[in-house]
């Protein structure tokens, strides 16, 4: 018999004979057989791909057959796992993605082999997994399967399945080029729910560093983080997010190690591109995450500049106690005042703990800004908190974006420092061009000036970067509101809401109420702004909507209830909103001034709120602008 071939299969020690049904490990036949073999060939099949539990059933199992399937398949993968010496938390071979299936992430080596068997008959491209058939070695039988044989060759030449034309020609086909990902929340896998904040915080971490990477477009985590624990498939989330890749893994922590397996998929079609594994002591979580983000960037040959390069290369070791206080605080922190305060004590005794981890002054930094922007804490006292917290945390690492954007917040609506602000967002921008905090805030800047269409066009790239949430959809009808094109910002409420149907959060709530006002719906407004749990400036906007309806004695109580918010430093600003909607402009302007003279946050809106637009022509007005110094 002339000199045939077998077909080999060929990762990492390993070959899997597909004709024989063996598999060997550095030419030594490994005492595996039956179904573990018959599931590694169907992964072989399509590696980088996810083949799912039910196709593996449909393959291995007749539909007649009664057996207890899952735990068949998963002995099955388990005797697999074992013979390649594969772990499941760390696996190099055959990753398992839960509930879904199972896809095999090494590089295989599909070559044939010539191998002088002159015993053997010509081998069979197998279409389908089974047990091994009968061999005939009569030479009729031998001549009928290689003429099925090479036709079968013919066929996936002309069709290109699995691109064997353009490996038999020569050419090879360029994988569609990665300008845009998302890093999916990272696996908890230490087995406690209590360490899930560990995997979010390091998903976070991950996406900002990615993020800095310029020529990538990075979904933000607060888009992310809706597919904790999805079943959805890997392409119908790729295309909800709008990108080419995905960063999926998993995060165990052990006693005195951290482990991150991190992988990038491919996704239309669905691969597997990159598969890695880092083992580091705690103290060096931080250069792990900044390895992470370089290695995903090389992975997809991502244009990284100098300084970027050299930001991800500086990470310091931190102490793991600090680490672990501040991500406490991180997991607690919360809009509420409770949840604020215990926020703050944590990022504090991290400071304690470490005084050179900027992340912690980060946190106290943000707590302020909550505690002023919801009328918590005085403006005076909450900002110059914030500044001072930002700017340390910048002192130790400049490359923070969240802290030059913490900073441009304090600086704006504690110091009205305009320029200021601006250059700190931007600068936030050069550090992270991905950064959707970054992004938002600076709309919200532009809105302050009334540079209204910067102010929509910088709106619309936050919905880029978290198209899936309602925050973004929430910042354009904002923007919207201010610009006066009220039919447009209810269109983006509306789109708000049903990104979050069952999240009816305060601000549909609040922004549905303002337009409504200004559109002299004053019933609708009433009902929507009741919803609003602010209440100092709930009291402002519905007792300015009480004023205009007529309805002075409820505008009336609104005065009397703010007056007693005026003893701890708030709701000057929402006096002033009150008597302008009863037409007393010589009340509005005396609280107004009060609102300047305690540096009230509200006063950042003098140039573009509706609300006092009555006021606008009065020389008074013009005069109080002007100590504003908005730019011109």
């Amino acid at each position: 018999m002339p000199v045939g071939e077998k077909h080999k299969l060929r990762f990492g020690p390993f070959q899997l004979d597909t004709q024989f049904g063996q598999v060997s490990k550095d030419g030594i036949v490994l005492k595996l057989q039956g179904q573990p073999v018959q599931i590694l060939e169907i992964l072989l099949e399509k590696p980088g791909e996810l083949v799912t539990r039910e196709e593996l059933r449909q393959r291995l199992w007749a539909s007649d057959t009664f057996v207890d399937f899952d735990h068949s398949l998963n002995t099955g993968i388990k005797k697999l796992r074992q013979a390649l010496s594969d772990e499941a938390d760390t696996p190099r071979y055959i990753q398992t993605l839960p509930k879904r299936g199972y896809r095999f992430i090494a590089p295989v080596d599909g070559s044939r082999a010539p191998v002088a068997e002159p015993e053997q008959p010509v081998p069979v491209l197998r279409t389908a997994v089974a047990a091994p058939a009968k061999r005939s070695y009569a030479k009729t039988a031998g001549l009928t399967l290689g003429m099925v044989g090479l036709a079968a060759v013919i066929v996936l030449i002309i069709l290109d399945v699995g691109h064997w034309r353009d490996r038999l020609t020569g050419r090879t086909t360029a994988p569609p080029r990665i300008e845009s990902l998302a890093v999916l929340p990272l696996a908890n896998l230490s087995g406690d729910p209590q360490q899930d904040y560990f995997a979010d915080s390091m998903t976070d971490a991950l996406i900002s560093q990615v993020g800095q990477v310029g020529s990538l477009r990075v979904i933000s985590r607060t888009s992310v983080m809706q597919y904790k624990g999805t079943q959805k498939p890997l392409p119908q989330i790729a295309r909800e997010l709008n990108v080419d890749a995905l960063v999926e893994g998993s995060v165990l922590r052990s006693g005195d190690r951290v482990r991150v397996t991190a992988q990038l998929i491919g996704a239309v079609p669905e691969r597997h591109l990159w598969v890695r594994s880092y083992d580091r002591d705690p103290r060096d979580v931080l250069t792990l995450e900044s390895e992470v983000a370089r290695d995903i960037a090389e992975e997809v040959n991502a244009k990284v500049a100098p300084d970027v390069q050299a930001r991800l290369s500086r990470a310091r070791p931190v102490n793991p106690e600090a680490h672990e206080l501040f991500l406490k605080g991180d997991a607690v922190f919360s809009l509420d005042a409770k949840s604020l305060k215990k926020a703050r004590e944590y990022f504090q005794q991290a400071i304690q703990k470490d005084p050179n981890f900027a992340q912690p002054y980060l946190g106290v930094a943000y707590t302020y800004l909550m505690l002023g922007d919801y009328n918590q804490v005085a403006s005076n006292q909450a900002y110059p908190i914030a500044e001072q917290y930002a700017r340390k945390a910048l002192e130790v690492d400049d490359s923070l974006a969240g802290a030059h954007v913490a900073l441009a917040e304090s600086l704006e609506q504690g110091d009205w420092n305009w320029s200021g602000a601006e250059a700190e967002l931007k600068r936030a921008f050069e550090v992270n061009p991905n950064s959707a905090g970054a992004h938002g805030a600076y709309s919200v800047h532009l809105v302050f000036m009334g540079r209204m269409d910067e102010a929509i066009a910088e709106a619309k790239r936050g919905q880029e970067l978290s198209p899936g949430l309602p925050g973004p959809y929430n910042d354009l009808g904002w923007a919207y509101y201010f610009d006066r094109r009220y039919d447009e910002a209810l269109a983006q409420f509306k789109t708000a809401e049903e990104k979050a149907p069952n999240n009816r959060e305060m601000w549909h709530s609040q922004m549905r109420g303002w337009v409504y006002r200004e559109k002299g719906m004053y019933k609708e407004s009433f009902v929507e702004l009741q919803k609003w749990n602010m209440p100092v400036s709930r009291l402002g906007h519905i007792g300015n909507a009480y004023a205009r309806a007529g309805q002075k004695a409820e505008a009336q109580k609104a005065i009397q209830q703010l007056l007693e918010f005026t003893k701890q430093g708030l709701g000057t600003w929402e006096l002033a909103l009150v008597y302008a909607g009863l037409g007393e402009k010589d009340q509005a302007f005396e609280w107004l001034e009060r609102a300047y003279k305690a540096h009230d946050k509200g006063m950042c809106y003098l140039k573009i709120d509706p609300p006092l637009d009555p006021l606008r022509s009065d020389p008074r007005f013009q005069q109080l602008l002007r100590r504003m110094n908005f730019p011109q």
